[in-house]
């Protein structure tokens, strides 16, 4: 496995690896959201000391894999829109997905965060990249399309959703693609 960029650039966006800093902007930006978070797979944060147990989960990751999570900010104004990012299962295998600001949706910022997660797997040796979605979220799987992830199928009652109520597996489409 090759060790990511801490920064990587895309031509509207820039992410990077979250600094102990950012735990405040992420908390009050996307974080803390209820209709930002309700179809991740992490519970919302009410705290901002959950944020910072974020960013410390993913100075751990990035510490045993040389890549993991990644803030996503405008190019051009600086501002945090949102996070993506690798979770690696094996040096070969990782999994992605994306998160971003309620006011930033229907942009083309998921389809470009999400493409450089491709380009990032790929560069660190990733050989099999997936992605889970809620069934009924036609939003994400339309990006995860867009990206190259082909629909493996749907998993029933595999995932739980801790910002849905009640919390309980939930059916999700399963995508991936082959490096």
């Amino acid at each position: 496995m090759r060790a990511a960029p801490e920064i990587v650039e895309t031509p509207r966006l820039m992410l990077r690896r979250p600094q102990a800093g950012d735990a405040d902007a992420i908390f009050a930006r996307y974080a803390s959201d209820s209709e930002v978070t309700r179809f991740v797979g992490w519970s919302r944060h009410e705290t901002v000391e959950a944020t910072r147990a974020f960013v410390s989960f993913s100075d751990a990751e990035w510490a045993r894999w040389s890549a993991g999570r990644y803030l996503v900010f405008s190019r051009e104004e600086g501002a945090l829109l949102g996070g993506t990012g690798l979770l690696f299962e094996t040096p070969y295998r990782a999994a992605t997905g994306y998160v971003l600001a309620k006011d930033v949706w229907g942009r083309g910022y998921a389809t470009e965060a999400l493409g450089s997660m491709v380009d990032v797997a790929r560069a660190s040796g990733v050989r099999r990249l997936y992605a889970l979605c809620h069934s009924e979220h036609r939003a994400s799987a339309h990006v995860l399309e867009k990206c190259g992830f082909s629909l493996e199928g749907l998993l029933r009652g595999y995932a739980e959703f801790p910002n849905l109520v009640p919390v309980e597996p939930r059916d999700v489409l399963c995508f991936a693609t082959l490096l």
